[in-house]
C-alpha cells in the first residue's frame, strides 16, 4: 500500500488531470455549438447576399475555430503537465478526508465506469473504511480496526455519488453506531465506486463479503445489509450472485433493508435518457446530448433498476427501446424491508405522486407497481413524510424501524 504522500500526490495530480482534461472537452464542445450556430446564421444570409457572404463566413470559421483548438490544445497540454507536477500542502489524500471523498464519490458517480476502465486511482476498489481509511480484509487488519468484533455484522451501502461519511450526516451518530449499543453489532461501512454497473459492484460486494466472512475475527452468526438508494439494488444484486454460486456468506444474512432503493428504476435516468436522444437531433444541441450520454453505467442502471449483467451487456446503451431488465428473487431466508418517502405528507398527494423523495417515487422504492412487484411484504415496509431522499441516510423514524427489523428473526418459508 502506498504511503500517504505518494497517495496524496498521486490523487492530486489525477484530479488536476481530469479537471483540465473535461476544460479541453468542453471547449470543443462550445465551439460545435458555434460553429453549428454560425452555419445557421451564415445559411440565412447567403439566402439574402448570395455568394457575398461566403468570405465573410470563411474568415469568421478560421478565428473561431483556431480560438477553441489553441484553448482545447493548451488545456490538454498543461493537464499532462498537471498530472506530472502538480501537489498540495495537505496533509491526507483526499479520498481519505470528507470533503476530498465527496468530490471522488461525485466524480465517480458521473464518469466512474471510464475511470476504472482507464485504471485511474481516482477509481477506487470497493473498500472498508474507518475514518475514511481503507481497512485491509485480513485476519490481522480486521482485528485491528475491530477490536471489539461480534458475531452480528450490518453490512451499509451508500448510495449514488456518496461515500461512506453520508450516514454521519447532520454529524449525528449513524444507524452503526446506535446498532453497536442497542443490539451488539458491529457496523462496517463500505465505499465504492458508483459509476460502475450495478451487477460489477454486486459482484465485488459477493467476494469482499465472502473474504470478510472468512477473515472475520470471531465465528459470524448474522449479517445484515442496509443499502440506501442504489446501495440497495448493489446488495440486492450481491446477494442473488452469492445464492446461484452458493456462498457460505449468503445463508448468514437474515436482513436485507433497503432505503429509497429505486428498484423499479427512477424516473430522472429515463428523462436524461430520452432527453440525450433529443438532444442530439439537432447540429447546435447535439454537443449537450453527447454530455449526457457520457454519464456512467452505473447511473444507465438506475433507468429500470438493473442488477444483472444480462440487462446491460451486449446491448446499445443509448437505445430508446424499453429497458431489459430480469427478475432477480429475493434472497430465501431473509427477512426484506424497504422504506419509501416523499416531499408531502400522504404519498397519494398529487406533488408527492410526481416528484416522491425528490429522486425516488414510492412505488418504485416499495418494488410494487401496476406492472412489476419485486416481492417485499407490505408489513416489512415503512413511508416517511415529509422526507427526501437524503433525510434516509440518518432520522430517528428510520433508526427506530431499523432497530425493531434487525431484532427480529426472519419468518420461516
Amino acid at each position: 500500500m502506498p504511503t500517504a504522500a505518494v497517495q496524496r500526490k498521486a490523487e492530486v495530480r489525477a484530479l488536476a488531470r481530469l479537471a483540465l482534461d473535461e476544460l479541453g472537452g468542453a471547449a470543443d464542445g462550445v465551439g460545435s455549438v458555434h460553429r453549428a450556430i454560425s452555419d445557421r446564421i451564415f445559411s440565412g444570409v447567403r439566402l439574402g447576399l448570395g455568394n457575398s457572404a461566403k468570405p465573410v463566413k470563411i474568415v469568421h470559421d478560421a478565428v473561431t475555430d483556431g480560438v477553441y483548438s489553441v484553448v482545447g490544445d493548451t488545456a490538454r497540454r498543461v493537464a499532462r503537465l498537471a498530472g506530472e507536477t502538480a501537489d498540495l500542502t495537505i496533509d491526507a489524500p483526499p479520498s481519505q478526508t470528507r470533503r476530498g471523498a465527496l468530490l471522488l464519490g461525485i466524480l465517480q458517480g458521473l464518469r466512474g465506469d471510464a475511470l476504472a476502465a482507464e485504471s485511474s486511482i481516482l477509481a477506487s476498489p470497493m473498500t472498508i473504511r474507518i475514518d475514511g481509511m481503507p481497512v485491509p480484509v485480513t485476519t490481522t487488519g480486521l482485528a485491528d480496526a475491530f477490536p471489539r468484533a461480534t458475531g452480528r455484522i450490518v453490512v451499509f451501502m451508500h448510495g449514488l455519488m456518496e461515500t461512506e461519511f453520508g450516514w454521519h450526516l447532520g454529524g449525528r451518530r449513524t444507524y452503526g453506531q446506535r446498532l453497536a449499543e442497542d443490539l451488539d453489532y458491529t457496523p462496517i461501512e463500505i465505499r465504492f465506486n458508483s459509476g460502475r454497473r450495478i451487477s460489477d459492484n454486486g459482484s465485488e460486494l459477493c467476494g469482499l463479503l465472502g473474504d470478510l466472512v472468512e477473515q472475520w475475527p470471531v465465528d459470524v452468526e448474522q449479517i445484515a445489509l442496509v443499502g440506501h438508494s442504489m446501495g440497495g439494488l448493489i446488495a440486492r444484486s450481491a446477494c442473488y450472485r452469492a445464492q446461484l454460486d452458493g456462498e457460505y456468506w449468503a445463508s448468514r444474512v437474515k436482513h436485507v433493508v433497503c432505503l429509497g432503493s429505486p428498484h423499479l428504476g427512477a424516473p430522472l435516468e429515463g428523462l436524461v435518457h430520452y432527453g440525450s436522444a433529443a438532444l442530439a437531433l439537432l447540429p447546435e444541441t447535439r454537443p449537450f446530448g453527447n454530455l449526457l450520454r457520457r454519464r456512467s453505467g452505473g447511473i444507465r442502471d438506475l433507468r429500470a433498476g438493473s442488477l444483472v449483467d444480462e440487462d446491460w451487456r451486449d446491448r446499445d446503451a443509448d437505445s430508446l427501446r424499453a429497458a431489459v431488465c430480469k427478475e432477480v428473487p429475493l434472497l430465501d431466508g431473509a427477512m426484506h424491508c424497504f422504506v419509501s418517502a416523499s416531499v408531502t405528507h400522504n404519498p397519494r398527494h398529487p406533488l408527492g405522486m410526481v416528484i416522491g423523495d425528490g429522486l425516488v417515487l414510492v412505488p418504485s422504492a416499495s418494488g410494487r407497481n401496476r406492472k412489476r412487484t419485486i416481492g417485499f411484504r407490505k408489513e416489512d415496509g415503512i413511508h416517511l413524510g415529509p422526507a427526501n431522499h437524503f433525510t434516509l441516510l440518518n432520522d430517528d423514524r428510520v433508526y427506530d424501524k431499523l432497530r425493531e427489523w434487525l431484532n427480529t428473526a426472519p419468518m420461516s418459508v
